[in-house]
């Protein structure tokens, strides 16, 4: 019996609204801007010594919230300079509600903005057949190696347009968080397709170590409440699980013993903790910065 559980990535709409509910129910970004707030100015205090140009290369840059947070700090570093801040982003939706946002941002006269309504691999194809690869001063990934369908090949990939004081930058779930839990329990029950993939930072380290390249860890704890996915028929808590499962309607295509399981789970320690009537996810982060 073909099982009727789909990957919620098959529905761009559905996918884009659980993920905006998770970020209204985490600290995600919260978090985020206190690592760029806190801790890029140091990352990026180099990068663009000497030049006329930045140019910063946003791989799944999204609606561009912590985009322009970075800019800003670049901006800070090195003031008046142009930037030239290419965005690769597949989601025509996610891009225009970037523009928006640069739209109605003050101060980014000297930022040149150009969108790529393509995926890292579909951008990676297409330099390839241009065949003159454009190199950057500052590259980050920010919570998008799920999507790529070779991890190990697309960092290699972006860590090789470095120019030489150059910086990657991969933000994405911790090895230590509620993810790790939930997906290398449950990861091979969840329609996954080919179109998303369970990575932490676990496994980037992995990747790292073995290829010899430097770099730095941070880590940054955050949280999602997720007291609503365990209200019967409540709406947030259904596309609240289907983002946590990646699947498409989770609660309505799940056979009832994984549904059962994967409740069971979201409450245990390793994944949530419970404060105040409420269920917390643990949503830690990993910040890895590369070096050329």
């Amino acid at each position: 019996m073909a099982s009727p559980m789909r990957s919620l990535l098959t529905d761009p709409s559905r996918y884009v609204q659980s993920f905006r509910l998770f970020l209204t129910n985490s600290t995600e970004h919260q978090c985020m801007r206190e690592f760029m707030e806190g801790q890029l100015p140091a990352v990026i205090a180099s990068i663009g010594n000497g030049k006329s140009t930045i140019n910063i290369l946003s791989v799944g840059g999204g609606a561009g919230e912590i985009d322009l947070l970075i800019l800003s700090k670049v901006q800070a570093r090195y003031p008046g300079v142009t930037i030239s801040n290419d965005v690769i982003e597949p989601s025509a939706d996610q891009i225009f509600k970037y523009k928006e946002r640069v739209a109605e941002t003050s101060n980014l006269e000297n930022v040149k903005f150009t969108w790529h309504e393509e995926t890292a691999y579909e951008y990676e194809s297409r330099m390839n057949a241009e065949k003159k690869p454009k190199k950057w001063d500052f590259i980050h990934m920010i919570q998008m190696l799920y999507y790529v369908k070779d991890v190990p090949a697309t960092i290699r990939y972006f860590h090789s347009l470095l120019e030489a004081q150059g910086k990657l930058l991969i933000i994405l779930v911790s090895g230590t968080s509620g993810w790790e839990m939930l997906w290398k329990k449950y990861g091979s029950s969840f329609p996954l397709d080919d179109l998303c993939l369970y990575v932490s930072s676990a496994d980037i380290k992995r990747i790292l170590d073995s290829t010899g390249l430097k770099y730095q860890l941070h880590e940054l704890p955050s949280h999602m409440d997720i007291t609503s996915c365990f209200i019967e028929g409540n709406k947030d808590g259904e596309l609240l699980l289907d983002f946590l499962t990646e699947t498409c309607e989770f609660s309505k295509t799940a056979p009832p013993e994984l549904k059962r399981q994967v409740m069971e789970e979201l409450r245990k320690p390793e994944c949530s903790e419970e404060r105040d009537g409420k269920v917390l996810f643990n949503n830690n982060l990993s910040v890895i910065v590369i070096e050329p």
